[in-house]
């Protein structure tokens, strides 16, 4: 079928409230690139949010699920356990930076994972509460929706949201919340809202993720850990968007030298197939009780083929060197275009988790989502997948696989240049 014949259906069958506004259909995909169902070839700077940091249908993925189909599909772990979830379990454990021994538990999805991350918090303290930030993106489910520090489109239309769950400020400098601001912040929410004694962890992204890609000084996340150690609270960090590989490091908090109790993650584990995961010190993931942990899906066995498979990738091929040199390449083209546009400004990234704001006055920062949106519509039409986040929606992101190829990163690199040289002049002229 074609993109006509397929939208036509996607009109009459899809919920809009899940339909995709994109008018382009994905036929096949290799590594940066996808053909739609008209045969249009495509550069992909968004990897599925984030999903493909090793690229579409990275091979030896491919091959470790083929391998799985032919042996075991579906038994649900909890029925008939098998060699995949232990060894996904064995290699998460040793991989990630957590305190002490990790264990884990996997999930499906970045929100599940999430709300799994309360419920053992909950049960190893005792306590009920949960503290979020501004800005922070943790799902869709009821649960993260309460816990997310964005409205709009989350939970705009659907009522009361769970209790329990308090808010201070992310340390963002360049739109006014200093890290000084943020700490007091953080400690006056404690102090007028969720008592210490009753608040079972502190939730944070590294790096903000829908929140606009700003990352947390490592004095701020130190400060984070002191304070939860301080009052027995649990430091969970919501790694789904900034973990396997995007910053340079496997997890973004390794940069900063903070060990969390809890550490999420999902998207780019499998390169594609649905799996998440709590990876949490032993005694805190062992607080619940028997079977209280768990799902029909959860670990499918194929998905812990696929996760098996990105560990030795990242290694074999150097991954996250690639990721750190991709990152400064973009750092430098960013800084070029800051140079000669002037919408375009505090360009920024961490490994290659990097962005760029589109304002329409430089000197105060002030946001133009406008633009930013006009700028994603036009690099579609052109043949680019590019993605805007952010409070203000005016943050261009980058998740780009870190295996692109030279040529292909170029040639995306250049439509953007492209297109907002056609934007900004077009607004010039209006102007003039």
């Amino acid at each position: 079928m074609n993109n006509a014949q397929l939208n036509e259906l996607k009109q009459r069958y899809v919920a809009s409230g899940a339909a995709s506004p994109a008018t382009q259909f994905a036929d096949r995909a290799e590594n940066a690139l996808i053909w739609d169902a008209d045969g249009n070839r495509i550069i992909d700077f968004a990897g599925g949010i984030g999903v493909l940091n090793i690229g579409h249908r990275h091979p030896k993925v491919v091959q470790a699920v083929k391998d799985q189909l032919d042996k075991v599909m579906h038994t649900c772990q909890t029925v008939m356990p098998y060699e995949g979830y232990v060894k996904v379990a064995e290699k998460l454990s040793q991989v990630t930076p957590v305190r002490g021994h990790g264990k884990v538990m996997l999930a499906n999805s970045g929100a599940e994972a999430l709300e799994n991350a309360v419920k053992v918090a909950r049960a190893a303290t005792g306590r009920d509460n949960v503290i979020c930030f501004t800005g922070g993106y943790h799902g869709r489910t009821f649960m993260t929706m309460a816990m997310n520090g964005k409205v709009a489109p989350y939970a705009t239309d659907f009522g009361s949201m769970p209790g329990n769950v308090f808010r201070a400020p992310y340390p963002v400098p360049y739109h006014g919340v200093s890290e000084e601001e943020a700490l007091r912040g953080l400690k006056l929410t404690l102090k007028t809202d969720a008592n210490p004694k009753n608040t079972a962890a502190i939730v944070l992204e590294p790096v903000l993720g829908e929140g606009g890609f700003y990352a947390a000084s490592p004095s701020f996340l130190k400060a984070v850990r002191e304070l939860c150690d301080e009052h027995g609270m649990l430091m969970i960090v919501d790694e789904v968007q900034s973990g396997f590989g995007r910053t340079g490091k496997l997890f973004a908090i390794e940069h900063s030298g903070v060990e969390p109790d809890i550490i999420t993650m999902a998207k780019s584990m499998a390169d594609g197939m649905p799996i998440s995961a709590v990876v949490g010190t032993d005694k805190v993931m062992d607080a619940s009780g028997g079977n209280s942990l768990g799902g029909t899906y959860t670990g499918s066995p194929v998905s812990c083929a696929a996760v098996l498979a990105v560990l030795e990738v990242f290694e074999e091929e150097k991954i996250l060197d690639k990721s750190q040199a991709l990152g400064d390449k973009l750092g430098q083209r960013f800084d070029q275009w800051a140079k000669r546009f002037d919408c375009v400004a505090n360009g920024r990234h961490l490994g290659a988790m990097a962005a760029f704001d589109v304002v329409s006055d430089k000197a105060n920062h002030t946001p133009d989502a406008d633009l930013a949106g006009a700028l994603c519509k036009k690099a579609r039409e052109k043949g680019l997948i590019l993605l805007s986040c952010g409070l203000w929606g005016n943050t261009i992101r980058f998740l780009m696989p870190v295996t692109i190829e030279d040529e292909v990163l170029a040639e995306g690199l250049a439509i953007i240049e492209e297109c907002l040289t056609e934007l900004v002049g077009s607004q010039a002229a209006a102007t003039a």
